[in-house]
This record gives structure tokens, C-alpha cells and sequence, in this order.
């Protein structure tokens, strides 16, 4: 007589990978600085921070100094990155968004990437545009509330 046995590993729920985005809070004073987003067939005409996805190997600081290179031309240190928040948010099957606040860097703010960003503007802190992408307003509502976590969409 044979006995069939099922290994561990196929009952097991299938390990979760989630992606990682950094978005930039550039903070002049009260302001900070948002692009409005074109052609990328994701809420297109919505204003959002600087924002771009973790590379393998890469840091979630090094993610954002390098997306704030690319995107809008502006160098960072790392000391100067301050945590903001963090966002498990439900959307593409989970994600983990860190927002990080920088008041001090090198280089004027110019839109690199004008396929994708139509304007840069600084709008103040409380008086943010209208059309945003929500988990962006929700995770900006939490920063002003000094509330460094959060769960969207779930």
C-alpha cells in the first residue's frame, strides 16, 4: 500500500509581494511642490507629488533622491530626508507608499519629464488642489495630522 503525503510548501498561502513607491513632499515654508500628471493613462489632469517606484537593490532614500533628480531636476541629501509617512494602500494588489518630507536641497525645481508631468506648482499645505489622486489626499491628510501610518483601499 503507498501513502501519498502533501509537502508543506503546497498548503502553504502564496507569500505576498508588494511594490514599493516613494513621494516626495518638497516643502518651500508652507508650500509643496505638485506636478500634474499627463499621458500616462492614470488619472491624467491630477496633481501629485514627485513620485516613482522602488528599483531592486535601491533604498526607499536612494529611490527618492533619484527620483527627485529625474523627475524635477533637484539634488537631496540624504540627512535631509525626513520620514513623513507610510501607506499600505490596496491598489495593483498592495503597495507600500513612503512619503518623505525635504525642506533643503540643491537646484531650482524644473519639470524633466514633460510627457508625463504637464505644469509644477506649489500649492500651501491647507489649501491643496481639488484634483488629486485619492490615496495621495488621504496620505496628505495623515502627514498634517502628524499620523506616520495608515491602511487605503482595503
Amino acid at each position: 500500500m503507498s501513502v501519498t503525503t502533501e509537502s508543506s510548501h503546497e498548503t502553504k498561502p502564496q507569500r505576498h509581494k508588494v511594490t514599493g513607491d516613494v513621494h516626495l513632499l518638497l516643502r518651500r515654508g508652507n508650500e509643496v511642490l505638485f506636478g500634474q500628471r499627463q499621458n500616462t493613462g492614470f488619472e491624467d489632469g491630477a496633481w501629485h507629488l514627485p513620485s516613482g517606484h522602488l528599483e531592486a537593490g535601491e533604498s526607499v532614500i536612494d529611490a527618492l533622491i533619484r527620483e527627485a533628480e529625474e523627475e524635477i531636476g533637484v539634488t537631496i541629501a540624504p540627512a535631509d530626508v525626513q520620514f513623513s509617512h507610510i501607506m499600505h494602500n490596496s491598489s495593483s494588489g498592495g503597495r507600500m507608499a513612503f512619503f518623505f518630507t525635504v525642506r533643503s536641497w540643491q537646484g531650482e525645481p524644473t519639470n524633466l519629464e514633460p510627457d508625463k508631468c504637464s505644469a509644477l506648482e506649489w500649492f500651501a499645505a491647507d489649501a491643496l488642489p481639488d484634483h488629486m489622486i485619492d490615496y495621495c489626499s488621504t496620505a496628505m491628510q495623515h502627514i498634517a495630522k502628524s499620523t506616520p501610518f495608515s491602511v487605503y483601499g482595503w
